[in-house]
């Protein structure tokens, strides 16, 4: 299974907004706020458009930043923002703007994630 087949959604789920579909993992990142000091924190998923990252702080809703991902041993920086939160619990992240490198490096990063899960 490649990541663009990842899944259907049911018939009668309801519209998911997102672009890209999402992967259950736990990646690092490190979010850079304008005049505020760096945030570490981890996804829960990710995808190539977004992610959601856990943390007891969160930010409000249309707060701009730069986030880093470390997938394994290379690192991919993007600009992004803030599109939900959920206090004490964490923030759902937009990528707004990430170079094609980036892109590619962060599409076969998540390609491997599905395709090397192993079912339950």
């Amino acid at each position: 299974m490649n990541l663009v087949n990842h899944q259907q959604r049911p018939s009668n789920a309801p519209p998911d907004k997102r672009n890209w579909p999402r992967v259950k993992i736990a990646v690092q990142t490190e979010l850079r706020l304008a005049g505020s000091p760096s945030i570490r924190a981890t996804t829960s998923d990710l995808s190539v458009g977004g992610c959601y990252v856990e943390m007891m702080f969160t930010l409000e809703v249309g707060r701009e930043m730069e986030i880093t991902l470390w997938l394994g041993q290379a690192k991919v920086v993007t600009k992004a923002k803030v599109v939900t939160c959920h206090p004490q619990f964490g923030n759902g992240i937009q990528f707004l703007e990430m170079s094609q490198e980036d892109q590619d490096l962060l599409w076969t990063f998540l390609d491997a994630e599905v395709r090397d899960a192993r079912p339950f």
